[in-house]
């Protein structure tokens, strides 16, 4: 396999691998004997029928479509590990030439994690602390002295906010585009649970399709930016987890069940804990 890589000034890694024909035949005859295994033929025992009688029943593009699931994850495995890359996303595909007799070529669209300039985040958040804190309550003019006194504290959303304010980074189109799906698809979900389609769901709120997928771009432009900053301030801070505040956590769980998901999700578990964590100590900074 040969490959050819492009590293973008926003992180984006496209890969172009070429797939030798040995590769791919080889390949199609270990799909086509998966087949022959498992496929039963008029007159035939399952498994039993020639190897050519069951080659000319198949669909020869199903059969690419199997290869290229071998082929892919294995190819652009090594690939990476051989560059010395480390993808933040999965992969977008695209099969660029698929020729018999001929090597294959297959591009594969991911990125790495974007460069993060953090930016005057606690100046940014003092700032805030400050104008609230030394706000002035005058009798007579809308909120009375207790939701003065609570207006004061500082929100999650203004602290939030002004970290992202702080912060100067690029995010990959194609990690936006991937967020933007996965918030689409939980559109696509919610409106089935009411029973209603998208179209409909759009209609009633009077959006349409293209509105709300640069709606959930700038969502997913502010969300990304959040977390790769989070993480980066957990860096600089020195936040970390210890296996004792994931065991609390498992600990806590009330089944069997839950406690045995959350084992399996160990390194998810961590990193929620760190982002709150990190949140926490933003909010406590003066």
């Amino acid at each position: 396999m040969t490959r050819e890589v492009k590293l973008h000034p926003d992180k984006t890694v496209e890969l172009l691998l070429t797939i030798p024909w040995e590769d791919v035949k080889r390949t199609y005859d270990a799909v086509v004997d998966d087949f022959v295994s498992s496929v039963e033929l008029p007159g035939f025992r399952k498994g039993k029928a020639p190897r050519t009688a069951v080659e000319e029943k198949l669909d020869k593009s199903k059969v690419y479509e199997k290869v290229l699931e071998r082929l892919l994850p294995k190819a652009y495995t090594e690939a990476i590990k051989e560059e010395g890359l480390h993808p933040v996303v999965m992969p977008k595909v695209t099969l660029l030439e698929a020729k018999e007799n001929n090597p294959w070529k297959i591009q594969a669209v991911t990125c790495e994690k974007p460069d993060i300039t953090l930016g005057a985040y606690k100046q940014a958040i003092g700032d805030i602390k400050s104008a609230k804190k030394n706000k002035i309550w005058v009798p007579g003019q809308g909120e009375n002295k207790h939701d003065e006194e609570k207006n004061k504290k500082v929100t999650l959303e203004e602290i939030l906010d002004a970290v992202y304010q702080s912060v100067k980074t690029t995010i990959a189109s194609v990690l936006i585009e991937q967020e933007v799906n996965r918030l689409l698809s939980d559109l696509i979900d919610q409106t089935k649970k009411l029973g209603l389609t998208v179209e409909q769901y759009l209609a009633s709120t009077n959006r349409t399709a293209e509105g709300i997928r640069q709606e959930y771009s700038k969502q997913a432009q502010k969300t990304l930016t959040l977390e790769f900053a989070l993480e980066a301030i957990a860096d600089k801070e020195g936040i970390f987890v210890s296996d004792d505040d994931i065991n609390k956590i498992i600990q806590s769980a009330k089944t069997d069940d839950e406690k045995k998901t959350m084992e399996r999700e160990r390194y998810y578990l961590a990193s929620i804990l760190r982002r709150q964590k990190t949140i926490d100590t933003l909010a406590n900074m003066e």
